[in-house]
């Protein structure tokens, strides 16, 4: 097992697991001093292409993102989302994901579904590709958005999916959008940290995307909390440099050849 996936095992009950997307190396280089995981999400779908839906991905742009963020991370783990329709079948997902592995250099492959993709994962774990598994809202293939959990045959459903995952060799597991009370039992029933997203601070560890959480992307969503105001900064720094072009105050000598 990759040493990376060890230690975070580790920091399940002892410390809280920080994890934040990156789809480029220069934010990433960011991450990688504060973070334990960088994940290179197809939530960059409708963060930085305006896609209605992470359906929309591609595999080529997934890899090309990925070997991006790669230059920039030293020492988080790094994991890669397998977009949309890259693992309807075992052998599909094995051809793919050895692909991601070569191309990006990445530590791991996160995986949507439960149940369904139960063999599928079981196999890319038996040919030594580590998984992240992800339950709860299905952002692949949901067609609402609204929390996991309230329901008793649905929170059975959630748990006994969490237990199958483990059971097939996910090292972690996301929890998007799942109700508080029923992501406390998972994570206590789970050997494996769970990672949340609108999943409460009863999960091992926590993740948001960078942009949402620097204000550089203009959403409102419950899970979301702003830390700044990354647009206003970039604005000011527009509007200054506009000001010194016109006014003939950039560039100056020490700017020029």
């Amino acid at each position: 097992m990759n040493k990376k996936i060890k230690k975070l095992i580790a920091k399940k009950n002892r410390s809280k697991i920080i994890c934040l997307t990156a789809y480029s190396k220069n934010i990433a280089s960011i991450l990688d001093k504060h973070c334990d995981i960088v994940l290179v999400g197809d939530s960059l779908g409708s963060v930085l292409y305006n896609y209605k839906s992470t359906r929309q991905v591609s595999f080529k742009t997934m890899i090309e993102h990925s070997k991006s963020v790669k230059l920039g991370v030293k020492k988080s783990l790094m994991v890669v989302d397998m977009p949309f329709n890259t693992y309807r079948t075992s052998k599909e997902a094995l051809k793919n994901a050895k692909t991601i592995m070569s191309k990006t250099k990445c530590d791991a492959v996160k995986l949507e579904g439960g149940r369904k993709i139960y063999k599928i994962i079981k196999n890319l774990i038996k040919s030594k590709i580590p998984v992240m598994g992800h339950l709860g809202v299905l952002p692949q293939s949901a067609k609402s958005f609204k929390f996991k959990g309230k329901k008793l045959i649905e929170r059975n459903k959630i748990l006994k999916e969490a237990k199958l995952l483990e059971g097939a060799g996910v090292f972690s597991m996301v929890l998007e959008c799942v109700e508080s009370s029923l992501a406390k039992l998972i994570t206590k029933e789970i050997r494996i940290p769970t990672i949340g997203i609108g999943a409460s601070s009863n999960c091992d560890g926590q993740v948001l995307v960078t942009d949402d959480l620097t204000g550089l992307n203009p959403i409102n969503v419950r899970f979301i909390k702003r830390y700044s105001n990354l647009r206003k900064i970039i604005e000011v720094a527009v509007i200054n440099y506009k000001k010194e072009v016109k006014n003939l105050n950039f560039p100056k000598k020490k700017h020029s050849y």
